[in-house]
């Protein structure tokens, strides 16, 4: 899907009609894995080891693959807008194999 590097839109800080500038941005980021709960913590700690059903520590019963559903994740879409230098994000981002900004 390309989208074009500039956009005419609506901003809500100036209150009117201005050019914007179109950005992308990686959708997630990864959740501390010390935090508490955190697999990787409880394992460091070496709480995982001994006897028994490890519970969410083992193998799940279906492989990753199989419980995969989703294929692509959503895009990221920010608007800058040129006058007031305030960012917009895009309500809903469309889910695609790949974005990417038009040349001009």
């Amino acid at each position: 899907m390309k989208i074009p590097k500039t956009v005419r839109r609506y901003c809500p800080y100036c209150k009117k009609h201005t050019e914007q500038e179109v950005k992308l941005i990686s959708a997630v980021t990864k959740r501390g894995s010390l935090k508490r709960g955190g697999k990787a913590r409880v394992r460091k700690r070496g709480l995982w080891r001994g006897k028994g059903n490890k519970g969410k520590y083992s193998k799940p019963a279906v492989s990753q693959w199989k419980r995969k559903s989703k294929v692509t994740k959503k895009t990221n879409i920010v608007y800058v807008c040129k006058e007031c230098k305030k960012k917009t994000i895009q309500k809903e981002g469309k889910r695609t194999g790949k974005v990417m900004l038009k040349e001009k």
